[in-house]
């Protein structure tokens, strides 16, 4: 007769075994090593949206989401340009990602059940919330979506807008003409072309798509927010390794704000004593150990792209040409909802 009072001390063992074994890290911890091994980190991002992903008249990327990414790789490199930027449509930026063409998507993609529990995706944070709005002509005497019933509305096929669009109007019983198309770049143009009355989209986007248009001042967006639409970066599953490095990796550019800790001071940060900031920037613990990466990880990536609050300002806040206020994206000592858990 087998002695079943020590089987749930076998299988402890057995599953240590088989972690020292693979070197102390989960079975899937596979692309952080993939990441150092290639030397670059690729990065799925939008083709073109100004503010969050965009090239410059150098051609080169910029953006809130890009720099997200540049955020990662001075984590792992200690440099923020070591990263590969594909560009990728509403309709290929998950494949790309399942399919390992990417190693993480820093695009407007919102956070939703779906993509988690049917497409295979882990998203590790909200690094932007958002929420769908309406953008239209000033001159059309609208000042309400409520207003909207029996409007032709552009949108983008392949993203949430779609059926929150559908939502809204059915749930206010008003009439609804759709005009969906396969790119931001065709349903901006369809608006412009009059083929349509409103353009919808996350009102991030249609800040964006607005400063476009030949005269941007002659379009409004409306103040209603249909829907919630949390922003971040997106991993495959199956990799905790990863997914808890590109998810500390944005709470410590958070975290970073919320302590006072910008890119111009992180030297002085380095000498703190307050013992917040010295786990932040690795004086202190070996959390940067614990990731896979250098103890200074978290220093290298706010040396690198400033604190979050410096992101946003520079990309999309009060530095930039969208001056969209932070709203929601206010620290949570601040009258908004960011927020990051601690290190320590």
């Amino acid at each position: 007769m087998r002695d079943f009072k020590k089987r749930p001390l076998i299988l402890p063992l057995l599953l240590l075994l088989a972690f020292v074994v693979a070197g102390g890290h989960p079975a899937g911890a596979q692309t952080l090593k993939a990441v150092k091994e290639r030397g670059m980190l690729n990065c799925g991002v939008g083709q073109g949206l100004l503010g969050f992903s965009s090239m410059d008249d150098k051609n080169a990327w910029t953006g809130f989401d890009v720099d997200i990414c540049r955020a990662v790789a001075a984590a792992i490199f200690g440099d923020p340009a070591k990263v590969t930027f594909m560009p990728l449509d509403a309709a290929a930026r998950f494949t790309a990602l399942q399919s390992s063409q990417i190693d993480v998507l820093s695009r407007n993609s919102t956070w939703t059940m779906s993509r988690e529990s049917s497409l295979g995706l882990m998203f590790t944070g909200v690094a932007y919330y958002d929420g769908q709005g309406f953008l239209l002509r000033r001159d059309a005497g609208i000042d309400t979506a409520l207003q909207l019933g029996g409007k032709t509305v552009c949108t983008q096929t392949g993203t949430t807008s779609e059926l929150n669009l559908t939502d809204y109007f059915r749930a206010n019983d008003m009439a609804l003409k759709v005009l969906a198309l396969g790119t931001a770049e065709e349903s901006l143009k369809a608006y412009d072309d009059r083929k349509c009355d409103v353009l919808t989209s996350d009102v991030s986007q249609l800040y964006a798509e607005r400063l476009k248009l030949s005269a941007p001042d002659s379009h409004i967006i409306l103040p209603e927010v249909i829907s919630k639409e949390p922003l971040g970066p997106a991993v495959r599953q199956g990799d905790d390794q990863w997914f808890n490095l590109v998810k500390w990796t944005l709470y410590s550019l958070i975290n970073a704000e919320e302590l006072g800790v910008k890119s111009a001071t992180i030297d002085d940060a380095v000498k703190s004593p307050n013992p917040n900031i010295r786990r932040l920037v690795g004086t202190e613990g070996e959390f940067g150990e614990q990731l896979g990466v250098a103890k200074d990880w978290a220093a290298r990536a706010v040396r690198a792209v400033g604190n979050y609050g410096e992101i946003y300002e520079r990309n999309v806040g009060t530095q930039s040409r969208l001056s969209i206020p932070r709203g929601l994206n206010a620290l949570w000592t601040q009258g908004g909802i960011q927020y990051a858990p601690p290190v320590r």
